[in-house]
């Protein structure tokens, strides 16, 4: 049986002023930085929408490589990761199209509102997979089952070219209006595509995105 691909449009996620700040690089809200961004998210929040779709697969484990269901992949970390792993939750998530359109033009015109812009775009998808990643773990805690954080084609030794499989398996261009080009790159730009990994054990946790990353000198990376 070919599994199913599911996709939904999700409410507003909770913002998180702190984390829009972080990604356009302020230390401190001052009051004329506050007052761009609520102006900005005001703005933002009038076009953003959140989708995502997704599937589960079954997941094998050999020796030398990992089984997602719908590709085999060498990757160490991601293999070390799913261990415990018997399924894996596969998806692709985006806040839309009109935010690039937004930042493309304040770019020409007031590049503080494009840069808090990209910043707003930047949280609002975090928050996004930060929610469907909380109702996967709260359906895999209902089947007595166990979640892990989700991992992205790019991180560590997981090839980027993994894309183009997540793509083809889920569809994306025609169930969220999210598509691929040829240099790997998203559009809209505010999307993500991850694996969530389910499994019986214990040993199974949650952790944070900049936890597992590998990519230590990230200006984005929170300290532990």
């Amino acid at each position: 049986m070919i599994p199913v691909v599911y996709s939904r449009q999700f409410s507003e996620p909770p913002i998180r002023r702190s984390e829009i700040l972080r990604y356009a690089g302020a230390k401190e809200a001052s009051p004329e930085l506050s007052a761009l961004l609520e102006d900005a998210l005001e703005e933002a929040r009038k076009v953003l929408t959140y989708k995502v779709c997704w599937q589960e697969f079954p997941v094998s484990h050999t020796e030398s490589e990992l089984d997602l269901g719908f590709v085999k992949t060498k990757s160490a970390i991601l293999k070390n990761h799913l261990c415990h792993c018997t399924h894996a939750v596969v998806f692709g998530a985006t806040v839309g199209l009109d935010l690039d359109r937004l930042i493309a033009r304040y770019g020409r015109v007031s590049p503080a509102r494009a840069l808090m812009l990209q910043a707003i775009g930047a949280e609002r998808i975090e928050a996004l997979c930060n929610l469907f990643q909380e109702e996967i773990r709260q359906d895999a805690a209902a089947r007595q089952l166990h979640a892990v954080s989700r991992f992205s084609p790019g991180y560590g030794d997981l090839p980027l070219e993994l894309q183009r499989d997540i793509f083809l398996t889920l569809n994306c261009s025609s169930k969220i209006g999210l598509s691929l080009n040829k240099s790997l790159l998203m559009t809209p730009s505010k999307s993500v595509t991850a694996i969530i990994g389910i499994g019986t054990c214990h040993s199974c946790k949650e952790e944070s995105g900049c936890q597992n990353c590998s990519k230590t000198d990230c200006i984005h990376r929170r300290m532990p």
